[in-house]
Order: structure tokens, then C-alpha cells, then sequence
């Protein structure tokens, strides 16, 4: 589920507070190539297996038999293993440069599918020019030719199947309104809503149009009370702290000073800045022009996240899930009919939540309260243990026998793995809230939002008694600044024994 109007409303509601120091805003943007080494990776990879699988075919041997014959330098007739592999490892590295010199590791919402594809044909047949050239000047006329012709079509084909499948589930999440990126843009002229039409009817850039920023003295098609402006440029940077903005598109000229003073703020907060090619001589003549669609940008900033351990994580909660799900479906099976047959009502408990970025969504849960649980909440509101913006009571008149077991165990949390399985959550991270809690949030309250929220996380195992919300967001803002796999698996761990523990509530 996309972001909902609700939210918009949720957001509009937030009062802003003192922004965080330079220091915890730097942290935010952490300078990692991690995505572009995992892609160098594969490539290589690719490389070794298709010329692997092309020497199989031709040999007629098997796996074991040719590394044995390639060890043993015999595989082809004259050719050692030391000179087999130093040539395979240049095609490697030329085909990998070759990529990075035509932008192929670059964002894939920067550039089209047919030109991605056509850019992944011109570079292996560059590197296979490369290759058969150099298997020509050594005179390796041993090597048969059909074993190079045939590792250079798998390896095209291999490379083009992957790019493809990657951008189609890249796309299925943009449709779904997950990993697209927020903006705001700066003026409300021609220009600016040029690139909102853009932006808008490409879905493929993967970018979500949050508002306009109001620039004194520029054009303005738009009123300014127009819900479409957001801001004006003196609160810009807390209307992006507010909308979940990770880029900024300047389309309005204006002196090169007021740029600077903005680049400087981009770069503490952790947010992308572009402008329009031609307005700021002197800030970026050594950025290279970047397409957004067919509109020319050139980016004076851009924050870099840890995308390789991001996708590793994802990964991390795709398997575990499946596992835990698949390992207990018949004690799920078993809550489901002891809910069942215990007191009327649904099986699960689903609410809207709030998750990354403020995009709402449908978490599951066991039930574990009686049927009309909600319209008797403000009858037990004086019995609430939390302070501030939490809520929640130990001995809850509304559970049920069934639902005290289930949460002393927090068993009623199982089905959100499914939410896990969707891509509404991962299995370590902060705990997703609910939209009244929300509206009560601080603008550095909203930093428990950047990330995507957990089944578990850091108050879980630390701090789960701790009544204070004020703790509550600090464990999680640590779990934020500080995370990484390692910490992941250590709070699993810690949240199996806090399970069998039973001092869930």
C-alpha cells in the first residue's frame, strides 16, 4: 500500500523540534559502494561459470574431471593452468571496467531497460574483442575457438537474463511503493512542473513527488496556499525531514551563494541534491550530466547507503522467515484453531501501521484480545502503564486466556513474518507504530521511520520493561546508527532467549 492521504494528514501534524547535531547527521550518510562491488562480484562469478560450463560442453567431461585436467595443466594441449587463468581473469577485469566506464553500475532508475540491455551487449562484445585479440597475439591456437565463442554468448545472455529479471522486481516494488525515493522540488515555475509530469509519468524512475518548495521572487504557476507547496526555503529541510525526502531538484535560478548554503545543509542531513544543468555556473563543472527520465540533472551531492548489506539483509529476512514459517506451520495451524474455538472473531489481528519512509501498511498478529477489543480502549486508557505516546497494560481486562499465554511468549507475533515475506518489514529493526502514536512524534521522533521496522530490534532484548519513550526511541535510533549483519544476528539470538524467557507483555 502506498503512502495514503492519511499519512499526508499524519505528517502535516508533526511539530518541528531542534534538529540533531552535525555529528549524528553525518552518520546518516554513510559512504559505502557495497551494491556496485556485490554487481562486480556476480560479474565475475558469471565469467568464471559460462567459461566453466562452455569447456564441459565441449570437452564432454565432467566438473571434476576438468578441474583435474586444468590443475594438472592437460586440459588444453600446450597450456598451462597459470596462463589458462591469468587470461580468464583479464577478460574478467576488462569486462568489469568496461561496465563501470559505461555507468552499468550505476542506479537502474537512471536508465532505460533497452538501453541497459544494449549497454550489456556492447560490453561483453568489447571484452571479447579484447579477448580473441589476445588469444591471436599469444598464438593460442590449442583453445578452441567454439569454447570462447560459446563462454561470450553465455556470458551475454547470462548478464542481460539478470539485468532483466533485477529491474522487473525493482519495478514490482516501485509499483508497491517500496525503495522509491521522495522528493521535493525547489520553485513552482514551468520548469519545476515540467519534472513533477516527469517524474510522475515515468513510474520506472522509481521516484515518489512529495510537494513544491516556494522560492521568493521566482515564477509561480500555483498559488502558494496550494496544497502542492509544502515550504518555502527557510523550513526547507524540515519539510524534508517531515515528508521522508531523499532528494532535492532545484529547477528555479537563484544566486550561487543560496546553492551553496543548501549543498552545505544537504550534506549534514543525508539528502541528494540536483539542479537544472544550466543554472549555477561554477558549482559543478566537474558533475557529470545525469538523466532522470529525458531531463537533464546534475547531481551536486548524493548520499551513499550501505545497499550491498541492505541487499543481504533482505536476504537474511527472505530465508529466515521461510524457514521459521515453513518449520512451524503446524503449531501456527494449532493457534489458529485453539483462537478459534476459544472465543468468537477472526483468527488474526490485522491494524495499519506505519513503516519506512511513513508508508502505511497491514501487520499481522494473532488475536489475543475479545472481539470488540477497540471501542472498549477508552474505557481502560487510565490503566495505561507507558508515558507519553506508548500505551500498553499489563493485566488488559479485553485478552483473552488464549492471548495472555500468546504474548507472555510473544507467540501472537509470528504472522508478522508474513509481513516479513512481504516487504513491509524485516525481522530485526524498530517496532512499527501505529498512526496515533505518530501524530504525536517530534520531528527527531521521526528517525525511527528512515529505516524499515522490525518483527524484533534492540528494545526488545534491552529495554522492554523501560516505560520510557524517550528510551524507546533512543534504542532504536542506536540500533539505526550502529547497525549492521553481526548486530542482527546477535539480537535474534538474544530475542530467542527473551521468548522462552516469557517476558513478553
Amino acid at each position: 500500500m502506498a503512502t495514503s492521504n492519511f499519512w499526508q494528514r499524519v505528517s502535516a501534524s508533526v511539530s518541528p523540534s531542534r534538529e540533531g547535531t552535525r555529528q549524528t547527521a553525518l552518520n546518516m550518510a554513510r559512504t559505502s559502494h557495497g551494491k556496485v562491488k556485490l554487481w562486480m562480484f556476480l560479474d565475475a562469478v558469471t565469467v568464471l561459470m559460462s567459461a566453466v560450463v562452455a569447456t564441459i560442453y565441449e570437452r564432454n567431461t565432467g566438473p571434476v574431471a576438468g578441474a583435474r585436467d586444468l590443475y594438472r595443466g592437460t586440459l588444453f594441449q600446450g597450456w598451462s593452468m597459470e596462463i589458462l587463468l591469468a587470461m580468464l581473469c583479464g577478460f574478467g577485469i576488462a569486462l568489469i571496467v568496461t561496465s563501470k566506464r559505461l555507468n552499468l553500475y550505476s542506479p537502474m532508475r537512471l536508465s532505460s531497460f533497452l538501453h541497459e540491455q544494449r549497454l550489456s551487449v556492447q560490453v561483453c562484445f568489447t571484452s571479447g574483442l579484447l579477448l580473441t585479440g589476445t588469444l591471436y597475439l599469444v598464438r593460442a591456437e590449442d583453445i578452441p575457438r567454439r569454447v570462447v565463442l560459446i563462454t561470450l554468448g553465455l556470458i551475454t545472455v547470462t548478464l542481460s537474463l539478470r539485468r532483466l529479471i533485477y529491474r522487473s522486481l525493482l519495478y514490482r516494488r516501485f509499483e508497491r511503493g517500496q525503495d522509491t525515493r521522495n522528493v521535493l522540488i525547489v520553485g513552482t515555475g514551468a520548469e519545476a512542473h515540467a519534472l513533477r509530469h516527469h517524474l510522475e509519468s515515468i513510474r520506472h524512475l522509481g521516484y515518489t513527488f512529495k510537494g513544491f518548495v516556494e522560492f521568493p521572487g521566482s515564477p509561480s504557476r500555483i498559488n502558494a496556499s496550494s496544497g502542492d507547496v509544502v515550504g518555502t526555503l527557510d523550513t526547507l529541510f524540515q519539510d524534508a525531514r517531515k515528508q521522508f525526502v531523499d532528494e532535492i531538484f532545484f529547477t528555479t535560478p537563484c544566486e550561487r551563494g543560496i546553492v551553496q548554503d543548501v549543498l552545505e545543509k544537504a550534506r549534514i542531513h543525508g539528502v541528494d541534491l540536483r539542479v537544472v544543468p544550466d543554472l549555477y555556473d561554477g558549482l559543478a563543472w566537474n558533475s557529470p550530466i545525469e538523466y532522470i527520465g529525458q531531463f537533464p540533472t546534475i547531481p551536486l551531492h548524493r548520499g551513499h547507503v550501505r545497499e550491498g548489506e541492505l541487499i543481504l539483509k533482505r536476504a537474511l529476512d527472505l530465508v529466515f522467515s521461510s524457514m521459521l514459517l515453513l518449520l512451524l506451520s503446524p503449531f501456527l495451524l494449532a493457534i489458529s484453531l485453539a483462537i478459534k474455538l476459544e472465543s468468537r472473531g477472526p483468527v488474526f489481528y490485522t491494524s495499519e501501521r506505519i513503516g519506512k519512509k511513513g508508508r502505511v501498511f497491514r501487520c499481522f498478529k494473532f488475536r489475543t484480545m475479545v472481539r470488540d477489543a477497540e471501542t472498549r480502549r477508552a474505557d481502560v486508557m487510565h490503566m495505561n502503564e507507558r508515558d507519553g505516546v506508548l500505551f500498553k497494560i499489563t493485566n488488559d481486562p479485553r485478552l483473552t486466556k488464549l492471548g495472555r499465554f500468546l504474548r507472555k511468549y510473544s507467540l501472537d507475533e509470528l504472522p508478522q513474518f508474513l509481513n516479513v515475506l512481504r516487504g513491509d518489514m524485516s525481522v530485526v529493526g524498530p517496532r512499527p507504530p501505529i498512526a496515533s502514536e505518530v501524530k504525536e512524534y517530534k520531528l527527531n521522533h521521526l528517525r525511527r521511520l528512515d529505516v524499515m521496522p522490525g518483527v524484533t530490534g534492540l528494545w526488545q532484548v534491552q529495554g522492554r520493561q523501560d516505560p520510557s519513550f524517550d528510551s524507546y526511541v533512543s534504542l532504536d535510533v542506536t540500533y539505526i546508527e550502529s547497525w549492521s549483519i553481526w548486530l542482527d544476528l546477535k539480537i535474534i539470538v538474544r530475542t530467542i532467549g527473551v521468548v522462552f524467557s516469557g517476558t513478553g507483555s
